[in-house]
């Protein structure tokens, strides 16, 4: 763990005392880091603690999370990156909400302050879980009390913050992704080993239970197109990436447009590669520790990974793995944190307060806050997660799309797709369990705030026909 605060820390070398540099790292991430690091935060937490742990209750099923989440960050990506890397520097935005407010310089004060406090919201909730991850990996690793974990997770998020903000958080991504991605594969090829390899494993594998195997859930609702909807819904997540700030400022952040290309060769390389083995550890960490699927569902599966590492791993190596799980919890944390401290400190105070040291000011509020949501929450890091990430996609993503058209929604109706989205992920979760469990609730919220996009727009042009004729 110290070899990876080192890496982050070394960051003050290059250190400007600017709120661009804090934010953006200067706009000088080179493709490498830029896609390296989208994608380590993207995933840490959640892939290596949240989707394992899923897996191991859900079975092969869980793979069209994995198809349809990057199936459609793909797809959007074709649309949205270039444009707005460009939108960033054209109208020098230093925060996604900014992004959003003046994506053609039209300088929308409300759209800006509405969408900061959204992502002050779901990025604390979003940061909470992060530390909750990180405090399994050490609970597996050293036997602490996971408040203890949360605890000092908040005071590593503290030191990387105040040492080199964007940059910092960056190079620890890149370290830790190589780390973790070294360190997954050997416990899969020792797990193969140990089973008589891939046919052997297999077959293992359906012996765990007559679902355990299956293509999809059971019991899906509605009948035969349930299949086809909770792909769809997956996929809607996947879109819903063009809604997290904590991802796209990455993006926002590359040294050029030009470079953004590679920086996506890079991040879907590495993403699928990812996903693919937390994929496989899942399914074989139930093999491994078959007693886990008698605890708590809701928390005890997502010590599968620490486990799994601590039992099949040399000392030396699995401690390194763990540390490196710790490190990426952490690292991400950093990113959300620095993501709400952005949105408080540039979009939601008066400019005259805006200044270097206020935005670690409020940083250091932002990680108090999460800290405490993370202590009181008995929620899963998978939970938390996807209730942020729909949140925050269903808000976003809307109106994002619509500039990257062309689009020019006026400010008022920008502001009712902002709220159209989370509200209906809001009242979606008081529908049937079944259909819930089936459909992602993200993809009714980004319908909902394009349905209200459609609307709006007809009636704006309806008005503005009705009010031209003399």
């Amino acid at each position: 763990m110290l070899a990876f605060l080192l890496v982050g820390f070394s960051s003050v070398l290059l250190r400007r005392k600017k709120s661009s540099d804090y934010l953006l790292a200067g706009r000088s991430l080179p493709p490498s880091l830029a896609g390296l690091s989208a994608v380590a935060t993207n995933n840490s937490g959640y892939m290596f603690i949240g989707m394992i742990g899923f897996t191991y209750t859900t079975g092969l099923a869980a793979l069209w999370l994995m198809v349809g989440w990057i199936l459609g960050d793909f797809l959007i990506s074709l649309l949205v990156h270039r444009r707005l890397r460009r939108a960033t520097e054209k109208f020098d935005s230093l925060t996604y909400p900014s992004l959003l407010g003046n994506w053609y310089g039209q300088n929308d004060r409300a759209v800006r302050i509405l969408a900061a406090l959204l992502a002050v919201v779901f990025l604390g909730i979003y940061a909470a879980a992060q530390f909750s991850a990180g405090s399994k990996a050490l609970h597996v690793l050293f036997g602490w009390e996971q408040r203890l974990g949360v605890m000092l997770g908040a005071g590593m998020v503290l030191f990387y913050c105040f040492s080199g903000g964007l940059r910092a958080s960056v190079w620890t991504d890149a370290a830790q992704s190589m780390v973790m991605l070294a360190g997954m594969l050997i416990m899969v090829w020792i797990t193969l080993g140990r089973f008589g390899g891939v046919a052997g494993s297999w077959e293992a594998l359906n012996g765990v239970s007559e679902s355990f195997m299956t293509l999809f859930p059971e019991d899906l609702a509605f009948g035969a197109a349930g299949p086809a909807l909770f792909v769809i819904g997956w996929m809607f997540a996947g879109f819903g990436v063009i809604g997290q700030p904590h991802v796209m400022v990455r993006f926002m952040s590359l040294d050029s447009e030009d470079s953004m290309q590679r920086a996506r060769a890079y991040y879907y390389t590495w993403y699928v590669s990812f996903y693919t083995l937390a994929l496989v550890v899942g399914l074989l960490s139930r093999l491994i520790l078959p007693e886990i699927a008698a605890f708590d569902v809701a928390e005890d599966t997502e010590l599968a990974l620490p486990t799994l590492a601590a039992q099949l791993l040399p000392d030396l190596l699995a401690g390194l793995v763990l540390a490196g799980l710790f490190a990426a919890t952490i690292s991400t944390a950093d990113s959300l944190i620095l993501s709400c401290s952005a949105a408080i400190s540039q979009d939601l105070l008066p400019e005259r307060w805006q200044s270097f040291g206020l935005t670690r000011l409020v940083t250091l509020g932002m990680i108090v806050l999460a800290l405490v949501i993370a202590l009181v929450s008995d929620e899963s890091v998978f939970i938390l997660v996807l209730y942020a990430w729909s949140g925050l996609g269903a808000a976003f993503a809307p109106l994002l799309l619509a500039y990257t058209l062309d689009r020019r929604p006026s400010q008022r109706l920008a502001l009712a797709m902002i709220i159209a989205g989370p509200a209906t992920v809001f009242a979606y979760q008081w529908v049937d369990t079944r259909i819930v469990d089936t459909v992602y609730e993200i993809l009714p919220g980004i319908l909902a705030g394009g349905l209200v996009y459609v609307v709006g727009s007809r009636f704006e042009s309806g008005r503005r026909a009705a009010s031209s004729r003399p």
